[in-house]
């Protein structure tokens, strides 16, 4: 009797600290936190995206060069209060280069090194016929480069946090910044 009522006692300790997960849509608007979240970073780079390839520096470049521009994204420094992955937004601004074909999207960082990487170890472990050979990379005409800062007010159980994110495209030969882009978000969070 008394094993009977231990066991019941357990099993109503599990089921009642049992976690319910449920799917979102990832479009919907959910702030637990007041942290910065996924639908901060959709709303950056949804205002990123149609800001960068709507400007004239595209149109201007094709003019001049007769080709499309080649972009390589560099670092976006997070100088905000928080942890906040900026290559959720900068994989959503390269997916828009890319699949919108006005852009030249070109790989940087870690995934440079690793397809030099690869391309090296062809030349001893490749047939001669498929070998990729060093020296024809596509150069990049400009780089995008930016930061996330944040500004905290907090009283007592109040606080408001402004997220700031700038992004500069920037032509490598002459170092002329060709597009500014910045998104504000603002939260007021009560506890």
């Amino acid at each position: 009797m008394i094993a009977a009522a231990f066991m019941l006692a357990t099993v109503g300790t599990f089921t009642s600290c049992s976690r319910k997960v449920t799917r979102l849509d990832p479009n919907a608007t959910v702030d637990i936190s007041g942290s910065w979240n996924n639908t901060d970073s959709r709303l950056v780079s949804d205002e990123m995206i149609t800001d960068a390839l709507s400007r004239n520096w595209i149109t201007d470049y094709t003019q001049q060069a007769g080709k499309k521009p080649v972009v390589i994204v560099g670092m976006v420094l997070n100088k905000s209060h928080e942890h906040i992955e900026a290559e959720t937004f900068m994989k959503d601004l390269e997916r828009a280069f890319v699949n919108g074909g006005r852009v030249t999207l070109v790989q940087s960082g870690k995934k440079r090194e690793e397809l030099r990487a690869e391309r090296a170890d062809q030349q001893t472990n490749a047939s001669v016929s498929t070998m990729k050979k060093f020296g024809l990379e596509s150069g990049a005409d400009y780089i995008l480069q930016g930061s996330i800062n944040s500004i905290v007010d907090a009283y007592k159980r109040q606080k408001t946090v402004t997220y700031q994110v700038n992004l500069e495209l920037t032509n490598l030969q002459t170092n002329e910044v060709v597009w500014i882009g910045d998104k504000k978000i603002a939260k007021y969070v009560k506890n």
